[in-house]
C-alpha cells in the first residue's frame, strides 16, 4: 500500500548541525509521551509550535531530515503498520512518492501497460527538453536518473506485457508484441531470441523458461524494482531502503570484527565485538596414525567423519565424535594426494600418485571402483552436485580431464593440451574449474563442456577451492601469495600474504560460520588465519613440529574446530578453549604478532608428484 502526494521540496534552511534537541524540544517531547497533546501549550506558550518548525528545518544527527522520514514511511508501510506510516507523513509533511510515481506504480501493478509506457515516455520527452524539475516531476512525468535508457526501460515494460499475454496463451497477441514492439527497439537481441522460442515452449514449462519464480503479481513488483533503478530516489526509494541500510551497518561490524565465528547475525542494539576465546586457536588433538608426511585431510559435509591421506599410501577414516579410526583404505601402490566426499557422504574417491582414483564405500570400506585412465598421476577429483558422476584431474597432458558416472563409464573427456594440477566444481553445479601447471586457470561450462575463459596468473597456481555461494575461488600461487577471485567475473578481489610457499603444494580453504575467513598451512610449519572480508592477518599459529602443513579442513558443522596436516605425519585438530576435552593433549599456540594481526596463507606446488 503507497500513499499519493507531492514530495515536499529540499530548499529547506538548514537550522542547526546536529541532532541534539533543544529544551523546548524535549519538554514538547515529554508531554507528547505522557499524552499531553502536542498541539496545545499551557499559558498562551507558543513551545510546542516552535519545536514543530525547528524539527522541520533541522538535520537528525547529520543526516537530512527528509531523507530519513521517508525511509521511515516507507519501512512502516513494508512492516505493515500503515496507520503509523500514514500518521508519519501527515505529521512530518513529507510523502513517501510523488504523484507521477504513485500512478506509475498503480499502471505497473495493475497491468496498464499504455499507461505506464505514455508515463515514460513523456518522462524522457521532459528530460530531453531540458524541463525543470518541478515541471519533471509534476503530474505524469518521472523524475529520471542521468543514465536513464529508454530503450531499456521500454523493453523491460513490453516483454512482462509479452509474458503475460504468453501465460494467457494469448499466443496472437504476444507475437504482435514481440514483432511491433519488442524487436523496433533493436535492444539485447539475444534475450529477444530468447523471448522469440518462448512462442513454441509447452505452458508447464514456461514460468521456468522465462525465468519466473512466481505469480504474475510478484513479476510485476520484481519489473517495478527493476525500472525503480532508472528513477531518480529523491521520488521514488528503491524497495526495502531500510533493510538494505542495516545489513550494510550488519556486514560492516562483521568487516571490522577480527574474530567473527558464528551464523548468528549481529544485534542492532549494541556494537558488535567477538572474543578471541571463542576462536579455534588451540591444538588440542594430535592423530598420529600416518606414518609418513600427510598431505590431506577433508571433514565430510556432515562434520561426523575426517578423512586423512598421504605418502604412506594410506587413507584414514575418522569418527569426529571421539577421533578413532572407523576405516584404514589400503590399496593405492603410491602417496595418496587428495580424497572428496560424495555429497551424501556415502562414498569417497581418493587420488594417488600412482596413476589410479579409487571409489569407496563409506558403508563397508570397501573399493567400488577403480579409475586407472591416466598414464600421470591423478592429482584432484570432484563429484557432480547429485553424486551420480565425478570428474578426475591429471597431469596426463593426453587426458587432464575426465568425467564418468558412478559406474566408471567416460561421460566426456575434455580437449587434451595442458595438465591440470587441481580441480574444483562450483556447489551450483554450473562451473569447473582446473588450475593448469602451466600459470593459468581455465574455466569450463560444466553442462556444455566449453571453456569460458582461461585467466593467466603471475606464477604456478598449485590448488583452488570454491566458496559455498559459488561466487569465489581461493587459488594458491608459489610466490607466497593467496588470491580471491570473483568467478563471474574473474577480477583479483584481494590477495593474501604472509606464508611461506615456493616448492611445495598448499591448499588453502575458507573456514569459519559463514566462510569469513581464509586459512591455510605453510612451509614454515606454521598456519595463517586471514579476515576474508577486510584482509587482515588475523593469527599465525605453530601447527606443527617440521617440515610443511600440507592442507586445512574446516568443520562445516562446527565453526569451532578445524583440522591440519603435516609433513610431520600428525593430523592436528583445532578447537576453542571452551570445547577441549579435559583428557587431550595440549598444543602449542603463538600469539598474534606485533601489530595485532597475523601475515597471510600458504601453498604446495607440483614438485612433489
Amino acid at each position: 500500500m503507497r500513499p499519493d502526494g507531492i514530495s515536499t521540496t529540499n530548499n529547506y534552511s538548514q537550522l542547526g548541525k546536529g541532532g541534539a534537541a533543544s529544551p523546548a524540544q524535549k519538554a514538547a517531547l515529554t508531554r507528547t509521551l505522557n499524552g499531553q497533546s502536542s498541539h496545545s501549550s499551557s499559558n498562551g506558550d507558543s513551545r510546542t509550535d516552535d519545536f514543530q518548525k525547528s524539527s522541520k528545518t533541522s538535520k537528525y544527527f547529520n543526516h537530512d531530515r527528509e531523507e530519513v522520514t521517508r525511509i521511515l514511511i516507507q519501512s512502516l508501510y513494508e512492516l505493515g503498520y500503515s496507520g503509523s506510516a500514514a500518521l508519519l507523513s501527515s505529521e512530518s509533511g513529507y510523502q513517501l512518492e510523488s504523484p507521477a510515481v504513485a500512478i506509475f506504480r498503480n499502471a505497473i501493478l495493475g497491468g496498464r501497460w499504455a499507461e505506464a509506457e505514455r508515463i515514460l515516455v513523456q518522462s524522457f520527452q521532459a528530460s530531453e527538453q531540458g524541463q525543470t524539475e518541478d515541471e519533471a516531476t509534476s503530474k505524469e512525468k518521472l523524475a529520471l536518473v542521468e543514465n536513464a535508457d529508454k530503450r531499456e526501460m521500454l523493453f523491460y515494460l513490453r516483454q512482462q506485457k509479452f509474458l503475460e499475454l504468453l501465460e494467457e496463451r494469448a499466443l496472437a497477441g504476444a507475437l504482435i508484441v514481440l514483432r511491433q514492439e519488442l524487436t523496433p527497439l533493436d535492444y539485447d537481441i539475444g534475450r529477444l531470441h530468447a523471448l522469440s522460442s518462448l512462442l513454441m515452449c509447452p505452458p508447464e514449462h514456461l514460468h521456468d523458461q522465462a525465468g519466473w519464480d512466481s505469480s504474475v503479481g510478484f513479476s510485476r513488483e520484481r519489473l517495478l524494482s527493476e525500472l525503480s533503478k532508472f528513477i531518480s530516489p529523491s521520488v521514488m526509494i528503491p524497495d526495502n531502503r531500510l533493510a538494505t541500510l542495516l545489513d550494510h551497518v550488519k556486514q560492516n561490524q562483521i568487516n571490522h570484527c577480527l574474530y567473527h565465528n558464528t551464523a548468528q547475525s549481529p544485534s542492532l542494539y549494541s556494537d558488535h565485538m567477538c572474543d578471541r576465546n571463542d576462536f579455534p586457536l588451540s591444538a588440542k588433538r594430535e592423530l598420529n596414525q600416518h606414518s609418513d608426511e600427510v598431505w590431506h585431510c577433508q571433514f565430510s559435509h556432515d562434520g561426523t567423519k575426517l578423512v586423512t591421506a598421504g605418502r604412506d599410501k594410506s587413507v584414514i577414516i575418522y569418527d569426529t565424535s571421539t577421533f578413532s579410526v572407523l576405516y584404514k583404505l589400503l590399496g593405492h601402490e603410491s602417496g595418496v594426494a587428495h580424497a572428496v566426499w560424495s555429497p551424501d557422504d556415502s562414498k569417497l574417491i581418493t587420488c594417488s600418485q600412482d596413476k589410479t582414483a579409487r571409489v569407496w564405500s563409506m558403508e563397508t570400506g570397501r573399493c567400488l571402483l577403480t579409475i586407472n585412465h591416466h598414464r600421470q598421476p591423478v592429482t584432484a577429483a570432484v563429484w557432480a552436485p547429485d553424486g551420480e558422476s565425478f570428474v578426475t584431474a591429471s597431469l596426463d597432458k593426453s587426458s587432464q580431464l575426465c568425467h564418468w558416472s558412478i559406474r566408471g563409464q567416460p561421460q566426456y573427456m575434455w580437449p587434451n593440451g595442458f595438465r591440470v594440477q587441481d580441480c574444483a566444481l562450483t556447489p551450483d553445479g554450473r562451473r569447473l574449474i582446473a588450475v593448469d601447471v602451466e600459470s593459468k586457470i581455465r574455466v569450463f561450462n560444466f553442462h556444455t563442456h566449453e571453456q569460458e575463459y582461461s585467466l593467466p596468473l603471475k606464477s604456478k597456481a598449485t590448488s583452488v577451492a570454491v566458496s559455498s555461494d559459488s561466487r569465489y575461488m581461493l587459488v594458491n600461487l608459489t610466490i607466497c601469495e593467496i588470491q580471491l577471485i570473483d568467478i563471474e567475473t574473474s577480477e583479483v578481489l584481494r590477495c593474501f600474504q604472509g606464508q611461506k610457499q615456493s616448492t611445495y603444494i598448499i591448499r588453502s580453504t575458507f573456514g569459519g560460520a559463514a566462510e569469513n575467513f581464509v586459512v591455510s598451512g605453510s612451509e614454515d610449519s606454521r598456519i595463517y588465519v586471514w579476515h576474508k572480508e577486510n584482509g587482515s592477518l588475523v593469527e599465525t599459529l605453530e601447527g606443527h613440529i617440521e617440515g610443511c602443513v600440507n592442507a586445512i579442513s574446516w568443520n562445516p558443522a562446527d565453526p569451532g574446530m578445524f583440522a591440519s596436516a603435516g609433513d610431520d605425519c600428525l593430523v592436528k585438530i583445532w578447537s576453542r578453549e571452551r570445547d577441549v576435552h579435559p583428557s587431550s593433549t595440549p598444543g602449542k599456540r603463538r600469539a598474534v604478532t606485533g601489530n595485532g594481526y597475523a601475515r597471510t596463507s600458504a601453498l604446495r606446488s607440483t614438485s612433489s608428484f
